[in-house]
């Protein structure tokens, strides 16, 4: 494994170069040095040479995974430095989110665009040749969509000055989770390696609901985590309660209560004073919301698994368990002590130029 650590970031070094050196605009020497800030799946790889059962794959294979390992990276980051500032943050892992770094402010938005632009670049100096080059596009750019769809439901469920629990409910909830996280997290990957793999994704479909289901348990996990993990594992101070959240506890907590309870939900979710998220943590140890995940969790796992085992390709079997071993009864946040979970694998940490950027991530 650390063999293909190093291989995978010296993936990046080579995308890194050409990106900088692109002939389609001439970069000036500020310009060069602002993108080499802010430039980070090994999950890729590993699902590609799963799907190879235990076929070695040659330095060309390996080097096509990272590159869209890397493409997924860049994804990933886009979505973060424009999340962070739709919901206004101030600390992503501890630090600063990049556009609260001094002198970026707003033009994060423009480097948001950018790092998405490194995307359909890389794949035209690497995979034009390749007979899947037209589906890995149309992967990216359909996962992309799917994506912005999911935050758009997240953003308008929580307008300010339009807060309503009532419509709070597990189907809005799971709406969200799927399109905001699970495809581009869960589905994306196996999907490369599965078109690197000569395999048609619409003979796959069992395949995407499988990994769909394990987005929207990874997510439950997450809300679970925000209110109930410990700040220093998981990585963050969780504020589902005080932003409003549609999180999966709340719904649990609207579907468990009596009106008397609703009551003191409707009264003290959403606010930031800190005597207003102690009235709801109350209430949800009242409702044994802890013992609830237990019981959901379990029945996922079966149920997953069970979707799994039921997979014809005992190689597909292998990926999609791989993938649920690194999250079942995870106690650490998705970015923080995890060292590789699918596609976020936080590798150019340890490059110089990379901490203030994903440290900021």
């Amino acid at each position: 494994m650390a063999d293909l650590k190093s291989t995978f970031l010296n993936v990046y070094s080579v995308l890194k170069s050409e990106l900088l050196n692109d002939p389609a605009f001439e970069f000036s020497d500020d310009a060069r040095q602002w993108i080499d800030r802010l430039n980070r799946g090994l999950s890729v790889i590993d699902s590609y040479k799963l799907l190879k059962e235990g076929e070695a794959l040659t330095d060309d294979e390996i080097f096509l995974a990272s590159a869209l390992g890397w493409c997924i990276e860049w994804l990933q980051a886009y979505f973060l430095v424009l999340d962070d500032i739709m919901d206004n943050s101030h600390t992503r892992r501890g630090q600063p989110c990049w556009f609260r770094v001094p002198k970026v402010g707003l033009i994060a938005a423009n480097d948001g665009v950018l790092l998405r632009n490194h995307i359909p670049r890389i794949l035209k100096n690497h995979f034009k040749g390749k007979p899947y080059y037209v589906d890995l596009l149309d992967l990216f750019n359909e996962v992309e969509f799917q994506t912005a769809s999911g935050q758009m439901i997240d953003l308008i469920t929580t307008l300010e000055g339009e807060k309503d629990l009532s419509k709070y409910t597990l189907t809005l909830h799971r709406r969200i989770v799927q399109y905001k996280t699970a495809y581009y997290s869960f589905y994306l990957p196996v999907a490369c390696a599965l078109l690197m793999a000569g395999e048609n994704l619409d003979n796959h479909v069992d395949v995407k609901n499988i990994l769909v289901e394990m987005g929207t348990y990874f997510q439950v996990q997450d809300d679970y985590l925000d209110c109930f993990g410990d700040p220093e594992t998981i990585g963050k101070i969780g504020t589902d309660i005080e932003d409003f959240k549609c999180s999966w506890l709340v719904v649990k907590a609207l579907e468990l209560s009596n009106e008397q309870q609703k009551r003191i939900l409707h009264e003290h979710y959403g606010k930031p004073d800190p005597a207003n998220v102690a009235k709801v943590k109350a209430l949800y140890n009242e409702l044994n919301l802890k013992g609830v995940f237990e019981e959901y969790e379990s029945q996922s796992y079966e149920k997953i698994v069970n979707s799994i085992e039921a997979h014809p390709s005992k190689a597909v079997q292998a990926v999609l368990k791989s993938f649920l071993a690194k999250i079942y009864k995870r106690q650490n946040s998705f970015h923080s002590n995890l060292q590789y979970i699918f596609l976020l694998l936080v590798l150019t940490l340890h490059y110089p130029f990379g901490r203030s950027f994903w440290g900021a991530l």
